[in-house]
C-alpha cells in the first residue's frame, strides 16, 4: 500500500531530538501525537514548545495553535490509526529498536511511513523482525536542532520501496527542510561521518599543543565554517580553482596528499591519553563561558542565516 498525505505525525521520544521535531511539525500546522515515559516528559516538553516554536523558520501558524495541536499520550498505542507517519527518536541502542519497530509495524496500518531519528545504525540492523510491511521503514536523520538546521538525509535500507522513499523526501522538503538521500547504507551515513573526521583532527591539532581550544573553534568559525554553510566543500574547492574542480585537483591535490600523510601520522587516537589531554583543555576553556548564552546567540543566528537561505 503506498503511503498518503501526511497530516498527522506520531512522535516517540522527547530528548533534544525529538522535542525539535515536535517544534518544526507544530510550526508547520501538523498535529502531532507525542509519546514519551520519561517521567515529567510533557511537561518539559511543553516548556521547551512555548521557547522554540517562534523560533521556527517561516512557521505557518501561532504558537497557540502550535499547541492545539498537540497531543501527549503515555500510550501511542491506541492512537496509532490517526498517524501518518511516525518520527522516532528512542535510544540508539539495537536490542530496543528492533522491538520498537517490530512493534510499530505490527500494529500500524500498512500505508504509515516510519522513521527514524538515528544518528548511525542504518534501518536494516533494526527490521529484522518486522513482518508486516518493513518497506516503509527508513532513517529521517536530521541535524540538531531540528526545527532549525534544514538537514535530514534519507538513508532507506535495501528493501525500502521507493514509492516510500519519495515520500519521506517530499515530506521533508514540504517542511522547508534540505533532504538528501543516502544511496547506500554506511555507518554514520553522511554528514557524522564528515563531522567526525574533521573532528578527529581538531582533537589532535589540540591535544598536541598545536592550537587552542577556543582557537580551533575560532578557525572553523571565521573561516571555513562561513564557506561551508554556502558553498560545501565541493564547490567551495571548484571555486577556488577558478570554476574548475579539475583545474583545483591538478593544482592542490599533491599538497593535500601531503597533509594527509601527516595527519595520518599523527591520527587521533581514541583510545591513548591524547583523549584526556584534549579533554582537559576543552574543558578548561569552556568552564569559564555561559554555555546557554552561546546556545541562544546561535539557535537565533542559525533561524535568521535559515530564513535568509530560503528566500
Amino acid at each position: 500500500m503506498s503511503p498518503v498525505s501526511i497530516q498527522t505525525v506520531g512522535i516517540i521520544g522527547t530528548g533534544v531530538i525529538g522535542a525539535s521535531w515536535t517544534a518544526l511539525f507544530l510550526a508547520k500546522g501538523l498535529k502531532v501525537i507525542v509519546t514519551d515515559p520519561a517521567p515529567g516528559a510533557e511537561d518539559r516538553l511543553r516548556e521547551y514548545l512555548q521557547s522554540h516554536c517562534s523560533e521556527v523558520p517561516n512557521a505557518q501558524v501561532s504558537l497557540k495553535d502550535c499547541l492545539s495541536n498537540l497531543t501527549f499520550v503515555k500510550e501511542l498505542d491506541a492512537l496509532l490509526g490517526k498517524v501518518d507517519l511516525i518520527q522516532e527518536n528512542g535510544p540508539e541502542r539495537l536490542d530496543f529498536k528492533r522491538r520498537l519497530f517490530a512493534h510499530l509495524d505490527e500494529n500500524t496500518p500498512e500505508h504509515v511511513l516510519i522513521a527514524s531519528s538515528s544518528s548511525g545504525l542504518p534501518s536494516s540492523e533494526f527490521v529484522t523482525d518486522c513482518k508486516k510491511n518493513p518497506a516503509r521503514i527508513l532513517i529521517g536523520h536530521p541535524f540538531n536542532p531540528p526545527h532549525l538546521v534544514p538537514l535530514v538525509e534519507v538513508v532507506p535500507h535495501s528493501a525500502t520501496g521507493s514509492e516510500y522513499v519519495d515520500a519521506a523526501y517530499e515530506f521533508y522538503r514540504g517542511l522547508g527542510k534540505e533532504p538528501v538521500l543516502v544511496k547506500q547504507e554506511t555507518p554514520g551515513f553522511i554528514a557524522n561521518r564528515l563531522q567526525a573526521a574533521v573532528c578527529a583532527e581538531a582533537y589532535s591539532l589540540i591535544s598536541r599543543g598545536v592550537v587552542s581550544a577556543e582557537d580551533l573553534d575560532k578557525t572553523m568559525t571565521s573561516g571555513l565554517g562561513l564557506r561551508w554553510a554556502l558553498t560545501g566543500p565541493i564547490m567551495t574547492n571548484t571555486l577556488g580553482g577558478g570554476g574548475s574542480f579539475t583545474h583545483f585537483m591538478d593544482h592542490l591535490g599533491p599538497a593535500l596528499q601531503g597533509w594527509l600523510g601527516d595527519m595520518e601520522k599523527h591520527k587521533f587516537d581514541f583510545s591513548s591519553r591524547q583523549v584526556e589531554s584534549v579533554k582537559d583543555k576543552v574543558d578548561d576553556w569552556v568552564s569559564h563561558l555561559d554555555l546557554k548564552e552561546i546556545e541562544a546567540n546561535r539557535d537565533t543566528f542559525l533561524g535568521d542565516l535559515v530564513a535568509n537561505k530560503q528566500k
